[in-house]
């Protein structure tokens, strides 16, 4: 339906073109790296590699290619625990290098809009979600008089400092894991740990302040700074 979709609100746009279609996330990683468009319009729920590990493949490569994911399944952020979801997908979406998050609902006009503005440069997000979202971080916004935020990092360990930075790029349980050689047991307990004592409600807060405190910056592939 998505693919369907897309075709149909690119026919007649002057200028814009599908040049390929992929079935799963590693095939669009394939594809980027093959045929080199301008835009990746991104699908999250992907068979073999979700969207957004095939959005961090692209973005990690330093393809000129830019990634806008239209997901078919965007959270509406129906009460606290749908507001929460959302947050974190699309928080996951930016850190890992998604320059724009629209639903599959956008019109035709806007979606079209939406690429020329990812493909010269800029950056999208939905307008309700993006209303939100900077809710959230004025919320986090250190105070005048508030101490140095990188001081909140102090009480870290070195390996949960590790696992906030998997965090912070929008990694899953699974994939710190994998990373870490670790079960993902373990992780949670590393993710409680973290959340407890920076005094953080969720992941979505770990992302704001991980970015705040320079521990990670937009598009950073290299681990936490020194």
């Amino acid at each position: 339906m998505l693919r369907a979709g897309l075709r149909m609100a690119l026919a007649g746009a002057e200028g814009l073109a599908v040049v390929g279609e992929a079935g799963d996330g590693v095939e669009a990683v394939d594809l980027a790296r093959r045929l080199l468009p301008d835009v990746v319009v991104m699908e999250l729920r992907l068979p073999r590699l979700d969207g957004l590990g095939a959005t961090r493949g692209i973005v990690l490569s330093g393809l000129p290619v830019r990634v806008l994911i239209m997901t078919a399944d965007a959270p509406r952020g129906d009460g606290a625990d749908g507001q929460r979801e959302a947050d974190e997908q699309v928080l996951g979406a930016v850190a890992a290098g998604a320059a724009g998050y629209l639903g599959k609902d956008v019109p035709a006009g806007e979606l079209v809009a939406a690429i020329r503005t990812v493909a010269a440069g800029g950056a999208v997000v939905a307008p309700l979600i993006l209303g939100r979202l900077l809710s959230r971080f004025a919320e986090l916004l250190p105070v005048a008089g508030d101490s140095l935020p990188g001081k909140a990092l102090e009480g870290l360990t070195e390996r949960e400092r590790e696992v906030l930075v998997h965090v912070a790029r929008g990694h899953s349980n699974a994939e710190i894991a994998v990373a870490l050689t670790v079960s993902e047991t373990t992780v949670k307990t590393h993710v409680g740990h973290v959340l407890t004592k920076l005094r953080l409600r969720d992941r979505v807060q770990a992302v704001v302040l991980a970015y705040e405190t320079g521990l990670i910056r937009p598009g950073d592939g290299a681990g936490p700074d020194r």
